[in-house]
């Protein structure tokens, strides 16, 4: 317990609470060149490398995870949610907070359906996390990439019929 000579000579000072995501909570000033505490729920990142990681037991599988360098300086490593995705090395992502347990190392979830991280196609249910607009869960990229096939399609298949 402090004496009240060191209460006046330094005050009481509030403990800082600790957090698990380290790197959503540092900010960096590219101005001045030096890094100031300013917690964020989402940074945005680039990717440097996607591969895949085996979970701890009694799981297994194979699953997606991106290395990412956040606008902050730091490296995290980050999940893909969802089936199937387009990031590669130089794609543009925001990352969030929330580790996946079976994977030691990983604390950060990459956004769906934000920069050049499309949503899931084919997503009926809980479209929201997975960035999928209504309507079958098709980015209109695909949808119109579809149609040309479609019409591809029909106009090989008009000579052969005449």
């Amino acid at each position: 317990m402090p004496t009240i000579s060191q209460l006046v000579r330094f005050g009481r000072k509030k403990p800082l609470k600790k957090t698990k995501k380290a790197a959503l909570r540092r900010w960096f000033n590219a101005k001045d060149r030096k890094f100031s505490e300013l917690p964020s729920p989402f940074k945005r990142g680039v990717v440097i490398q996607v591969r895949t990681m085996t979970p701890k037991k009694p799981n297994s599988a194979l699953r997606k995870v991106a290395r990412v360098r956040l606008s902050n300086k730091h490296e995290v490593t980050a999940y893909i949610p969802g089936e199937g995705h387009e990031l590669a090395e130089h794609a543009i992502v925001m990352v969030r907070g929330g580790r996946v347990k079976d994977l030691p190392g990983v604390k950060y979830t990459v956004v769906r359906g934000k920069y050049d991280t499309g949503g899931v196609i084919g997503r009926k249910t809980s479209r929201s996390v997975y960035g999928t607009k209504s309507g079958g869960g098709v980015a209109p990229a695909v949808r119109d990439e579809v149609k040309v096939n479609e019409s591809v399609k029909a106009e090989i298949s008009e000579p052969a019929a005449a």
